[in-house]
Order: C-alpha cells, then structure tokens, then sequence
C-alpha cells in the first residue's frame, strides 16, 4: 500500500486507476447509507463516486496530494465524497420543493363549483352531447368508456368488438363531428 500511496503522490496514472477500484465499492456504500429514498430516485451512488474521481483525478496527476497512510487516504476520499454528495443533495432537493406529487386520482374527479361553471366546462359538455346525439345507440357504451379513460384495448374487451373497431368507430365519430362544427 505504501508504493501505491507513494505513487499516487507522484501523480501515476496507473496508481490513481488502481486507488479507484480498490476504493469505488467503499465509497459507493458510504453514499448509500446516506441516500434517502427521494434522492435514489434522483441518482446513482456511482454517479458521485465517478464525478469525485473526475475532480480529484486533477490533482492526483498533478501530484497535489501527499498521504502517509491507507487510512489518510481513505478519509480523504470519503470526506471529498460526502462534500459531493452533500452539494449534489442540496441541488436536488431544490428541485424536489419546486416539483409537486400528483394525485392520478385527482384527474379523474370533476371538482364541484361553488357556483359559475367555466366556460371550458360548459362546452366540453356541448361537446359530449353532440357526440351522444351523432353516436349509433350500439356505440354509445364505447363513447362512455372512452370518456373514462380506458385505453382502447380495454374498451375492445368490454364491448367484444376488436380494438380496431373501437378505433374506426371512435375515428368515424370525431370526423362527424368535425364535419358538424364547419
């Protein structure tokens, strides 16, 4: 170990090559004890681990650093980690605060008004209803589903038709409606 310290002092190549593999699965599980669950979703362990070494591969090469023991070294590398993973935390978590979860279930509820309906409102409805009054009684179940938001291949097997039907029929119905809105 002390050749491979005095190498690295020197700024060799091969010995910075060597320090990285010997001590990349160490510092990949330090920052894994420190990773929350919203932050392992943002990035890797080796993502911090690789972006050190980048940096610290400078002054390696240009010999700026001295170590007398494995140990020294050790602590160096973890604590040159921990100050990445910590300004690469706070970053992120920047962003975390600006993003917000979305509720999928949230989409699917109309909200109630307190009083005056939008304008978007009160025509999507026209809408809808121009497209039950041009919709075949036999195809008005599939407009519903559609409505709902189930994917065609989930409306093809609850009607029985073949999903390139629902499709057909959902086209033929969009190009009535257009036609009827010149």
């Amino acid at each position: 170990m002390e050749v491979l310290l005095d190498q690295l002092s020197h700024g060799e190549l091969e010995a910075v090559q060597r320090a990285f593999v010997t001590y990349e699965r160490y510092l990949r599980m330090v920052v894994r004890r420190q990773l929350s669950g919203a932050m392992r979703a943002r990035f890797d362990s080796l993502d911090i681990v690789q972006s050190v070494w980048a940096d610290l591969l400078r002054g390696f090469r240009a010999g700026a650093w001295t170590f007398d023991s494995a140990d020294q070294l050790r602590r160096f590398l973890v604590r040159a980690t921990l100050n990445r993973l910590i300004d690469r935390t706070r970053r992120e978590e920047r962003s975390l605060r600006r993003e917000q979860m979305v509720d999928p279930v949230g989409f699917r509820v109309v909200p109630e008004s307190g009083g005056a309906v939008a304008s978007a409102d009160i025509e999507a409805e026209e809408l809808w209803q121009q497209m039950v009054e041009l919709c075949p009684p036999q195809h008005r179940e599939l407009l519903a589903l559609r409505r709902e938001g189930l994917p065609l291949a989930d409306i093809a097997a609850r009607t029985g038709l073949h999903e390139s039907s629902v499709r057909r029929v959902l086209y033929e119905l969009a190009a009535r409606v257009a036609r009827r809105q010149k």
